[in-house]
């Protein structure tokens, strides 16, 4: 999959990261879009979104827009902690980890509660038919939760994660070049019943005929 990134460019992005966008160009200050040069998701992701849908919580998943990053040590590639825009992009943030492991640092400033819960396997068979151990809540007030990715990992950001805890990677858990391709799905204004479903379709429509290059 990498091999097949590296036939399209790269462009320089900041803190020391490239980037592949395949997606719509977006202005989210002013919340308008434009379609010019969007062809879809790449080819080489169909299958992945495919066995993305195998597991649980992501069976109605539908990517609208792919994003991978570049991280090298000797970029000192980062990226800051953010949030993720909610205006055209929806509930889940599903990235996928390739070539190292690192290490995603999520942060709340603001008193709040983190939910902790145990997966037991990556096989999303296995995964439907094993016991899941229990969630627990933990108070938490201006803490950095480090979270281990390792290499070839699905990590989804939903819910709290979302919305209220910031994200990063920092310039110390990049030790070799790492690919993070990022999907994501179209809020609930795009979606069917919201104000701009129709637009919505039609990005979704370009998206999953799975025929596009870089934008």
């Amino acid at each position: 999959m990498v091999r097949l990134m590296d036939c399209d460019p790269w462009k320089l992005s900041q803190s020391g990261r490239r980037k592949q966008d395949y997606g719509p160009k977006v202005n989210f200050r002013k919340q308008k879009l434009k379609m010019a040069g969007f062809q879809g998701l790449p080819s080489f992701s169909r299958e992945v979104v495919r066995r993305m849908g195998l597991y649980p919580g992501l069976e109605s998943f539908q990517p609208v827009e792919q994003c991978n990053l570049d991280y090298s040590p000797e970029r000192g590639s980062a990226i800051d902690p953010h949030l993720d825009d909610s205006w055209l992009w929806g509930e889940r943030l599903v990235s996928l980890n390739l070539l190292s492991p690192t290490v995603m640092s999520m942060c709340q400033e603001a008193p709040g509660s983190l939910l902790l819960c145990l997966a037991p396997s990556a096989d999303p068979e296995a995964f439907r038919d094993s016991v899941i151990a229990p969630s627990r809540s933990v108070l938490c007030q201006e803490v950095e939760v480090a979270i281990p990715v390792p290499r070839r990992s699905l990590l989804v950001l939903t819910g709290a994660a979302r919305h209220q805890w910031t994200h990063a990677i920092h310039r110390r858990h990049i030790e070799a070049r790492r690919i993070c391709a990022t999907f994501r799905e179209l809020s609930a204004e795009f979606r069917p019943g919201g104000r701009q479903q129709e637009l919505g379709k039609e990005l979704l429509q370009i998206a999953l005929s799975f025929q596009g290059r870089p934008v």
